[in-house]
């Protein structure tokens, strides 16, 4: 009996899988660099990148990123927001409404990190004005961006003519520093170019219109930061936008299947083994729900390159049982190695990477900003 044939793709391998306590996942800095830098050649000038650090919450990634010249970013949290204040990221965008303990937080970055700019998003005339009031009171000015809905439908003011009244009642605010508008357009995943390019230009066009009615009414010209992954490409080729991809930097099997004329490579692999064999034509993985993301269908969680014909029956918080072919030949305690489907919530599962160079696991880079802060709310001294 034999397992099946390996796939000719082997990068992901690892010489010294037996000093690696699994599951685990594993990074590959040499892609995490080709993803850099193909992010860099698609917009033609680091200074029109703003990647959101949701996906790898990393020092070590983000240094990567400083390193080949992108100066601004984009996060969710305050813990992803402080740690690019501690790698000395000098423009920092978090992208998410604030509310409660979080605004006074915020606003203590700028004097915790001072090398830092530090911005974020507004969709809402009461938001802004809690915001403003509470910069004023601690004798500051907030700089943020306009926050507008291209079809998430989740966060963002609508693109119609109370925008510009947004725009102007925040800009009136003295605790208020307008810089630009927000756009995140998540729900774009084409993998047909010409539909993509299409659905692009359609969301894109209220955009570009409102930039318009701002200036006509004497406005100085917004910064425009929008789209993600799969769309960036197509923004990139608009002049003066500020592109804002995430999961490019480690890719997953997702976007692997859903925009596959992109170019960028898996950079994070999960690592887990088989312990248990419960009969003839099922095994047991040590790959739960605690290892890896689980939004998804369960046969939408976990691609094995080596073993696509595997085939996932049940997952618990620890174990995924999977149908393997008759006479498979697999034992117990060999290692499996597989690609997230999605790769941002399975790398909050982790405290670490295991740093993978040449075939050979050679360290650990902390994945430092996936920790919520405790409470009370605040930045750590």
């Amino acid at each position: 009996m034999t397992t099946e044939a390996p796939t000719k793709e082997v990068w992901y391998r690892v010489g010294n899988a037996h000093e690696i306590d699994s599951p685990a996942l594993l990074v590959y800095p040499e892609r995490v660099k080709h993803n850099i830098n193909l992010a860099k050649s698609m917009v033609g000038d680091a200074s029109r990148l703003r990647p959101h650090v949701k996906t790898h919450k990393s020092s070590a990634i983000t240094k990567l990123q400083l390193a080949a010249g992108i100066t601004r970013y984009k996060c969710a949290t305050l813990a992803e927001a402080e740690m690019l204040g501690r790698c000395g990221a000098p423009d920092v965008l978090v992208a998410y409404p604030l509310f409660g303990p979080r605004v006074q937080a915020f606003l203590a970055l700028a004097g915790q990190y001072p090398t830092s700019r530090f911005s974020t998003l507004v969709d809402d005339r009461s938001a802004a004005g809690q915001l403003s009031e509470a910069a004023v009171s601690r004798g500051v000015v907030a700089d943020v961006y306009i926050d507008l809905d291209i079809g998430m439908g989740r966060t963002g003011a609508p693109i119609d003519a109370s925008a510009e009244g947004l725009y102007a009642y925040c800009r009136s605010l003295v605790g208020l520093r307008v810089l630009g508008l927000h756009a995140y357009d998540g729900q774009v995943r084409e993998p047909e170019a010409a539909e993509l390019w299409r659905q692009c230009r359609e969301n894109y066009r209220p955009l570009a219109a409102l930039v318009d009615r701002l200036v006509a009414q004497g406005f100085p010209k917004p910064e425009v930061i929008v789209g993600g992954s799969p769309s960036f490409p197509f923004y990139a080729g608009i002049e003066g936008v500020q592109c804002s991809p995430g999961t490019f930097i480690l890719w997953d099997h997702g976007y692997a299947t859903d925009c596959p004329n992109q170019g960028f490579l898996p950079a994070a692999v999960l690592m887990t083994r088989i312990i248990s064999m419960p009969t003839p034509e099922t095994i047991c993985v040590d790959l739960g729900h605690k290892a890896v993301g689980a939004e998804n269908p369960i046969d939408k969680r976990v691609h094995f390159p080596d073993a696509p014909s595997l085939k996932a029956l049940r997952q618990s918080e620890e174990h995924l049982v999977l149908q393997a072919p008759r006479g498979h030949g697999y034992k117990l305690g060999d290692v499996l190695y597989g690609i997230p489907y999605h790769i941002c919530p399975t790398v909050n599962l982790y405290d670490a990477y295991n740093v993978v160079e040449n075939g050979t696991a050679t360290g650990s880079w902390d994945i430092d900003a996936r920790q919520r802060f405790r409470f009370p709310v605040g930045i750590d001294q």
